[in-house]
């Protein structure tokens, strides 16, 4: 292990940080997603610092394989656009690049200020940076170049004891972000780390914060719990903690009222997270079909007839998620899924009768974040695409496993859904 010393005011030697080598963070270079490390490369030969940041280096060293890589550095927005064409500057308050390979995206964000108010366009050092990071576990910079993690918070130690400890003050740490509560219930279930009385009890008096925050980040969040192959987990503690009610309160309310309504879709949940960890599902569409399928087939109307109304349902399902915003053609996907399997779901109580494992899985075209252990999954889909396109068009679609009826028609913004051809609800589940 090494020290990291810088001097205080007074001019004494003090201790800055830890450094811990390959040997003692266990990190495999080979676990990096390829695209992160050209970035930290391309950073560290233009003459600025790069690290892989965040949920990235707790998962990897927990053991597990991280579906996002985020790169820090000192580099400015406009510096990192100038250094990567590839890349387009998002966000007012607090600018990030988003940086582009095919479909996937890797975030670089850089440094903020320890002084910076909430998201707002104050940069700093790595020393201010990491007092703005909520969490210990989340406060690690993993230099892919050095093969060290550099740890000022003590952050190392909390993951081997799987603590969840906060890094901003517990008077501050909700009231400006009231979205770390989601965040916390979530790394704590996922990552099994385990949160302080204080803690715990802090996230349960502060729940009504949530009230503040716009649709569109609850929205993210709510698909970030239901894509991390733990959401009937996190959302059972989430109810728990009173945070749900502000999550999705039409589904609580129901849930609420109806505690074996509460535990069928828990369950759904958790045949969806199978899904998530045994098929790769990474989609929207599918997420939203996961958790509204029983309130659908069940709840409503257009449910409980012969035949499903494709406006009723879109209508009906939009309601029953609200305020979550997602885009309409995901809740359209995702109830043209439900038609389909809405057999199954009659015959076995299942979407799905077959497990991930023995049926090909076949993405949404979707742009999402990067993921170093789908890569040699999506070469090897590219070069069956590419092996396809010398025979027809039609032998390339049925490969492809798409149906054309299936898919709802683009339309103009506002309008209302495109009713899919009838015949996609005697379509066989697989």
């Amino acid at each position: 292990m090494l020290v990291r010393y810088t001097r205080d005011e007074s001019g004494k030697t003090v201790q800055q940080a830890l450094i811990y080598t390959s040997e003692e963070h266990k990190i495999q270079s080979k676990d990096i997603d390829p695209e992160a490390m050209k970035i930290a490369r391309r950073l560290r030969a233009s003459g600025h610092s790069a690290y892989v940041v965040g949920g990235a280096v707790r998962d990897l060293m927990l053991g597990k394989h991280p579906k996002d890589f985020d790169i820090a550095t000192d580099a400015q927005p406009n510096r990192i656009r100038r250094l990567f064409r590839n890349s387009r500057v998002i966000g007012k308050r607090f600018r990030l690049v988003h940086i582009f390979f095919n479909d996937d995206i890797i975030e670089v964000s850089t440094f903020r200020s320890e002084n910076s108010a909430s998201f707002q366009n104050e940069y700093g050092e790595i020393e201010e940076d990491v007092k703005r990071r909520d969490f210990t576990v989340n406060a690690l910079y993993y230099d892919p170049v050095a093969e060290q993690v550099v740890d000022y918070v003590g952050g190392v130690e909390d993951v081997r004891e799987r603590r969840l400890k906060p890094v901003i003050p517990l008077d501050r740490i909700f009231a400006e972000d009231p979205v770390r509560m989601i965040r916390a219930v979530k790394y704590a279930t996922s990552g099994n780390l385990k949160m302080a009385g204080k803690l715990r009890r802090l996230i349960k008096r502060s729940a009504n914060l949530l009230a503040q925050i716009s649709p569109s980040r609850i929205t993210e969040e709510v698909f970030k719990i239901l894509l991390s192959g733990h959401s009937s987990a996190i959302i059972r503690e989430c109810i728990g903690f009173g945070l749900f009610p502000h999550m999705i309160p039409n589904v609580c309310k129901l849930t609420e009222s109806d505690p074996a309504f509460r535990e069928t879709v828990l369950t759904r949940l958790a045949e969806f997270d199978r899904e998530v960890k045994e098929g790769n599902e990474r989609r929207r569409s599918r997420a939203i079909a996961y958790l509204a399928a029983d309130f659908l087939y069940t709840k409503t109307a257009t449910g409980a007839a012969g035949r499903i109304v494709f406006n009723e349902a879109f209508t009906d399902i939009k309601r029953f998620i609200q305020p979550i915003v997602p885009a309409n053609k995901d809740v359209e996907m995702g109830l043209v899924y439900l038609v389909r399997r809405r057999k199954n779901y009659l015959k076995a109580g299942m979407l799905e009768s077959t497990p991930p494992s023995d049926r090909p899985y076949h993405p949404d075209a979707e742009p999402r974040r990067s993921s170093s252990a789908d890569r040699k999954s999506a070469d090897r889909q590219a070069a069956g695409r590419k092996a396809g396109r010398s025979g027809s068009g039609r032998s390339s679609s049925r490969r492809s496993g798409t149906s054309r009826a299936a898919s709802p028609r683009p339309r103009p913004s506002g309008s209302a859904p495109t009713q899919p051809d009838a015949r996609s609800e005697a379509a066989p589940g697989h």
